[in-house]
Formats: C-alpha cells, structure tokens, sequence
C-alpha cells in the first residue's frame, strides 16, 4: 500500500469534487490550503477515532480521512443530516444540498477517494449522534471538526460534547473563525466561542488561523475543562 496519497491526480479529485469551501485554498496550483494541515495533522498525531460535525461537500473529511488511510489506522466518524438551504432554509444550513442523503450515493462519494472503508456517514444532527454515543458503539475521540450548524449555541453545543467524549491532548477544528459578517449579523458563533476557549488557558490551547472563512484549532489539556464553560 501506498503511504502517501496526495499526488497531483488526487489533489485535483479532491477541489474538484470535495468542493472546499472557505479552507484558503488556492486551486490553480493545486493547493488544498487548510486541507495540508487537517491531512498533516492526523499523519503527525496519529488518532484513532477522528470526528466530523458538518460539511459541504466533504472536503474536511477527505483530508482528514486521507489522513488514517496513510497511517494505515483509525477510523473516522462523519456526522451531518444533509439539510439543503432550499427545504429546510438558512437558520439550519447555509449552502447545503442534500448532499448525504443517499448511502449509495454517499458511499460512492468517499469510495472515489478510496476511503469508503474509513468513513461512517451518520445521516443524523449532532445532537442525535452524542444521545446515541454509546449505542452506536463509537470509541473516544482524538481528533474532531466541528462545522455544523454555525449558530453560537450550537458551536458551544457540538464543542463541549465532544470534549466530554475526548481525553487530553485531543484536538478539536473549528471552521469559520474568521466568518466577520455572519458574525456581525448573529449568524455565526464560532469567533464567540474561541474568546471564551482562550480565558480557559488552564483547559485549553488555541491557535487561530484567521485567512479565508478562517479555521481554529485546539488543544485539550483539561478534559473535565468542559464543565468550566458549561453555563
């Protein structure tokens, strides 16, 4: 087996169908922007259980999940409910397009990168998945990305529920950290949540990469740290 995926035939799949959206990509060198650093943090870390709160067309997961297929172990766990902006309207996703609405067509999607057996798309909210966390049988986690619903209380939702099923040194993205007018019009949340992660410092580490839609990325030092922010 190969130990490195990312030749140039595979970069131009990944932009052309895992669509990445506000990553700072730059396609025509074949730059995956913030995919370089989801990819290089899981060959780096090496997590066993990775978790994915929401995406457009799959491109965190892609990269994230090229990732464990290089490590040659773990498995990663992809929540998202497919809601389309069109039926279910802008309060419950911004540019969906039932995009994981069908398993076949799901499993086709993944299976063009060669990773239909490293990911599991749960066709469910956030919510539904933590309620069913240990029914569906699924291991701690080590890494996650959390870009779901972008509402503050849904930011804070998704962050401490899977801080309560992480360990230290789990790393946790959050897409959308510099998302300034979605933020000004109370549309978004995350750049709200960041500010209180950093006055926790004895729980958590956060490092910001404000370019593009911007991703944050950070450190669990304190696992019971998510009791701290829980009011």
């Amino acid at each position: 087996m190969e130990a490195f995926s990312l030749n140039s035939r595979l970069l131009k799949d990944i932009l052309q169908h895992a669509k990445p959206l506000g990553h700072n990509e730059r396609p025509r060198n074949l730059n995956l922007g913030f995919g370089f650093i989801y990819y290089g943090a899981v060959r780096a870390l090496r997590p066993r259980h990775t978790l994915v709160i929401g995406s457009g067309y799959g491109f965190s997961v892609v990269c994230l999940a090229l990732g464990l297929k290089d490590n040659e172990a773990g498995r990663l766990s992809f929540v998202d409910p497919s809601y389309s902006v069109f039926t279910d309207g802008p309060l419950k996703t911004l540019g969906g397009r039932n995009q994981w609405d069908d398993p076949q067509s799901v499993g086709g999607h993944f299976r063009r990168f060669g990773l239909d057996e490293v990911v599991t798309h749960y066709k469910m909210t956030s919510e539904q998945l933590f309620e069913k966390y240990d029914e569906l049988n699924l291991p701690t986690i080590d890494m996650a990305f959390i870009d779901g619903n972008h509402a503050y209380k849904h930011v804070k939702f998704d962050f401490q529920h899977v801080v309560q099923r992480s360990r230290r040194n789990t790393y946790i993205f959050l897409h959308d950290s510099n998302a300034y007018i979605r933020e000004a019009l109370h549309h978004a949340g995350v750049k709200r949540w960041i500010r209180i992660l950093k006055k926790e410092d004895k729980a958590f580490e956060v490092i910001n990469f404000p370019f593009s839609s911007g991703v944050a990325l950070v450190r669990v030092v304190e696992p019971a740290g998510w009791k701290e922010i829980a009011q």
